[in-house]
């Protein structure tokens, strides 16, 4: 009988130490927890168990209560069956004042114990106040004080690690991106910029990369991209980009490589690098490529940057026979130039010239002597200037209506007088009908061709009929004109006979 008297003690001291834990749930916070239990010593507990007698008797319940509380349960036990049932008191039948909820602060009606209530054979505690509370608590044994505020701590750190595993998790997975990223090869357009270029016919621009990817791998490869500057992946790293060849249009157009080369950092897909990677090629004169120009050119074509090696090689021989072509013409037009040359070149006995080339294919010559005219087309009546070779001390006179137009000293002992019409003033004299000696008169065509000659295509006809000249009867504005230009064109070219 004593045996499950103790048990029953053990239960309903059990049943109060779980409401207490439920109340102080309400209390504390995680801040408040403290494995040390610094805020009660040990060592007070004597002290409190020894308290005198004069304290309230609310605080603790009298030692001849509880006896008396123990001999009624034993006198409960003798008691049969039908007996016991008797002090078993329903919930349906507590009054109000008696509720198994009431106010707790801050919470609301909330469920709480008021008093022990036989429930089966495990009776409810009642609700201790604060300062019962606080006795149960000094009167608490630290292991189960301990192991209360451990079964709190845990489920804060349950919590709590479900908070930093899903972190944790996240973080796992955004490395797991980053490093998946690392080794994804990235699209990168870069600025390119060839006049005539369609890498779809000819060929595509190769690239040469070398730098660090973000593995730390040394890289170094040759990338093909079109005319937009598209076609390059890398994985991300830093790299520095050059133009290795030149492409090949399709027309066989080689390009002048340049020289730039440029820093990039790879950091994502379709980044464009055009900011800091911009190539510009220039076309040469196609008469200068040179043989090695062009295998550069196909060799890179056929490793990658043509269709195929024959689209390559087709490749190669436009550009072949562009620079062929090219050469060809340039050697012909020296050739004509240098028969244009010997045209143009006049000599005599004592000097040589060299017919301007402004006038060449327009003019003709006759020679007498040390005497050279030139004049308009085939009719030596219309002289453009006239050259006659003095020797030094002696005087010059011109031809009736020529004027002296300039004059070039030989070195020999010989100067070379340059006469003839002053036809920026004659010939609108003349179409004006004015009778001031003119030496004829010319149809329209002949006298702007005239105007133009004598003055270098640096005047019409109608400048100098109107602005030039006038209509005040004076030459001496048009006179300057031819004289001026005369003594650049004609003049210099006037040498001593070797």
């Amino acid at each position: 009988m004593k045996d499950e008297t103790t048990g029953q003690e053990d239960a309903v001291q059990d049943a109060e130490a779980c409401a207490e834990a439920l109340e102080s749930l309400d209390r504390i916070s995680l801040d408040d927890v403290a494995f040390d239990d610094s805020s009660v010593d040990v060592q007070d507990e004597p002290e409190i168990e020894a308290q005198p007698d004069d304290q309230d008797t609310g605080d603790v319940e009298p030692a001849e209560d509880e006896a008396d509380h123990e001999d009624t349960e034993s006198e409960a036990d003798d008691q049969p069956g039908s007996d016991t049932s008797e002090e078993t008191i329903l919930l349906d039948n507590l009054p109000a004042e008696d509720s198994l909820t009431r106010e707790l602060p801050g919470l609301g009606s909330a469920p709480a114990v008021d008093e022990t209530i036989a429930m089966g054979d495990i009776p409810l505690p009642s609700v201790p106040s604060a300062r019962e509370a606080e006795v149960r608590h000094r009167k608490m044994s630290p292991k189960r004080r301990n192991l209360m505020v451990a079964g709190v701590v845990a489920v804060a750190l349950v919590a709590g690690g479900a908070g930093y595993a899903a972190w944790n998790g996240y973080q796992q997975e955004q490395a797991a991106a980053v490093a998946a990223n690392a080794h994804t090869m990235m699209s990168v357009q870069i600025g390119v910029h060839a006049a005539g270029l369609d890498c779809s016919t000819g060929s595509k621009i190769p690239v040469q990369v070398s730098g660090q990817d973000s593995d730390g791998s040394s890289v170094s490869e040759t990338l093909y991209v079109d005319e937009h500057g598209r076609g390059i992946k890398l994985l991300p790293g830093d790299y520095t980009l050059s133009i290795a060849a030149s492409p090949i249009a399709a027309d066989g157009t080689i390009y002048t490589v340049p020289t730039t080369k440029t820093q990039v950092t790879v950091k994502s897909d379709g980044q464009d690098l055009s900011a800091q990677a911009t190539f510009k090629f220039k076309v040469p004169s196609a008469d200068t490529v040179t043989d090695d120009q062009i295998d550069a050119a196909a060799k890179y074509a056929e490793e990658g940057g043509a269709s195929s090696a024959a689209a390559a090689k087709v490749l190669q021989q436009a550009a072949t026979a562009r620079r062929d072509a090219a050469v060809n013409a340039v050697s012909a037009q020296k050739a004509q130039a240098s028969r244009d040359a010997d045209a143009r070149h006049k000599a005599t006995d004592l000097y040589q010239l060299d017919i301007p080339v402004e006038w060449y294919g327009k003019v003709a010559t006759w020679q007498n002597g040390s005497t050279l005219c030139i004049y308009l087309g085939d009719d030596a009546n219309t002289p453009l200037v006239t050259l006659v070779a003095v020797r030094e001390g002696e005087s010059f006179t011109p031809d009736e209506g020529d004027t002296v137009l300039g004059a070039a000293n030989l070195g020999n002992g010989y100067t070379v007088y340059a006469s003839g019409p002053v036809y920026p003033y004659v010939v609108p004299q003349t179409i004006n009908g004015r009778t001031q000696d003119p030496v004829s008169t010319y149809p329209m065509d002949t006298a702007i061709e005239l105007v133009e000659l004598t003055t270098g295509n640096r005047y019409t006809y109608s400048q100098i009929k109107n602005d030039l000249v006038g209509k005040d009867g004076k030459a001496d504005g048009a006179t300057k004109l031819e004289t001026d230009y005369l003594a650049q064109i004609l003049l210099p070219s006037i040498k001593a006979q070797d």
